[in-house]
């Protein structure tokens, strides 16, 4: 049963306050029709007596508190889902851009998702190969794991991330990409169409993009949509899902912009209080169900504003999240690509889904040795802009090789290279051998014969 209500007191930003209602819940989806004929919708953020604050998913533009009618329909918004969405290319709101007819389904769910039993939970395990070595050596993705991608200003985070959605695969097992773009420039959501046309032309992909002048309340809905589409093609159609969602700092900035005109009480750098939790409800809807063959795998990509990694975004998904991909300011100036820095970055997953019958058995040793070296490989380059190069003994000298070896064998690579693990692997293995054996000390000595 659908309830109307007429009388609007105030408009505010992207907010409708409207008076006099009854039998109105949280969240409930609101259709609201305008004086001159024009539907909007809404979101019911707050109810408080006979008062009622609703979000206008469209904006409040060109609207007038005479005239303007709002239809609660006693739910919340829900979505159709299914496997109609492959190959389709949405806005942030769900609606076809592609020229296409609307997405249908046999089910419909709602956008804002439920919490996942714990009981119900599998622990995640068995990789989801990117193609991109330095991450499939060293901060491997696992099937039902939250890693998210920590990106500089100015840094080719959404190259990165459109060649990870373009070339992952869960080792011949049913996978598809579900891929949300959030606040993107023009030419940004025209870049990334373009890169995942193919894999959307083959029906394994999802895309939403949202642009930056569309209504800011979209931004906070389109990752909801996106998780919305990716569970049920994972735990109803039996697929593995890569969610990748960029930028997730443009979501909380979105965020911030709507508790402000509610007038909520900020917390740090005006972020609403509840920061924390809103991630918490988006990130955590990843996973695997036992007893299902599925998974939802969520790569969050956002920016850190100013290169701050204690900024209150990139610090809230870290302790929610299991591990990090830190972009090095370093490593882009030197013109690398992908500019990622190994010592800053962690899967504390990878020991669940690399090894001995997922990737390979000498996948998780050769990884720690390299890592290892890296980390001496960075002292002695301190140490050698005190003493000088030639200062160095042979076997310093040797790590410095290793660093320069690992960043053009392993590190460097083009936005359209996809590498096998083997392919990698075999790098890695080229890297490491340029240290003296007694320096391998990591490696089991069954590795190194015929080495």
């Amino acid at each position: 049963m659908t309830i109307e209500f007429t009388g609007v007191r105030e408009l505010r930003g992207p907010l409708v306050v409207v008076g006099g209602v009854e039998g109105v819940g949280w969240d409930e989806f609101v259709r609201i029709r305008l004086d001159s004929g024009e539907l909007r919708h809404g979101l019911v953020l707050e109810v408080d007596h006979d008062l009622a604050v609703v979000q206008v998913l469209e904006g409040t533009g060109g609207m007038a508190t005479a005239g303007t009618r709002l239809e609660f329909t006693g739910q919340p918004l829900s979505i159709p889902v299914g496997t109609g969405w492959l190959g389709r290319t949405c806005d942030g709101r769900g609606a076809p851009v592609d020229g296409g007819p609307p997405v249908f389904g046999a089910r419909r769910e709602p956008v804002a998702g439920a919490p996942l039993n714990p009981t119900w939970r599998e622990a995640p395990a068995e990789p989801v190969l990117t193609g991109v070595s330095v991450i499939d050596a060293l901060t491997t993705l696992v099937r039902g794991q939250k890693l998210p991608l920590f990106s500089l200003p100015g840094h080719p985070h959404l190259e990165l991330a459109t060649q990870i959605a373009v070339q992952s695969t869960a080792g011949g097992e049913p996978f598809c990409v579900v891929f949300a773009g959030i606040g993107l420039t023009h030419a940004d959501a025209a870049y990334a169409r373009d890169a995942l046309e193919a894999r959307s032309a083959a029906g394994e992909l999802v895309l939403l993009i949202n642009t930056a002048d569309d209504p800011v309340i979209e931004r906070i809905l389109t990752p909801r949509i996106a998780l919305t589409v990716a569970e049920s093609l994972a735990f109803r159609e039996g697929r593995h899902v890569l969610v990748v969602m960029t930028d997730m700092t443009t979501y909380a900035e979105a965020l911030r912009e709507v508790s402000a005109a509610r007038g909520e009480i900020p917390a740090r750098r005006s972020y609403p209080g509840y920061l924390y939790s809103d991630l918490a409800s988006l990130f955590e809807r990843c996973g695997r169900i036992r007893g299902r063959p599925g998974s939802v795998t969520v790569l969050p990509v956002l920016t850190m504003p100013g290169g701050d990694i204690t900024h209150p975004v990139p610090d809230l998904t870290g302790y929610i999240t299991e591990g990090q991909i830190v972009f090095s300011a370093e490593a882009h100036a030197h013109g690398l690509y992908p500019p990622v820095d190994p010592l800053a970055s962690l899967s504390r997953l990878m020991r669940n889904g690399a090894g001995p019958g997922r990737t390979r058995a000498d996948h998780l040793d050769v990884a720690a040795q390299l890592l290892s070296a890296l980390a001496r490989a960075r002292q002695v380059r301190d140490l050698a802009e005190l003493i000088g190069v030639s200062g160095l003994s042979r076997t310093d000298q040797a790590y410095l090789d290793l660093e320069q070896a690992f960043r053009t064998e392993v590190l460097s690579q083009s936005p359209g290279e996809a590498r096998t693990l083997d392919d990698t692997l075999e790098r890695v293995w080229r890297v490491l051998l340029r240290l003296p054996r007694s320096e391998l000390s990591m490696l089991p000595a069954s590795l190194l014969e015929g080495r």
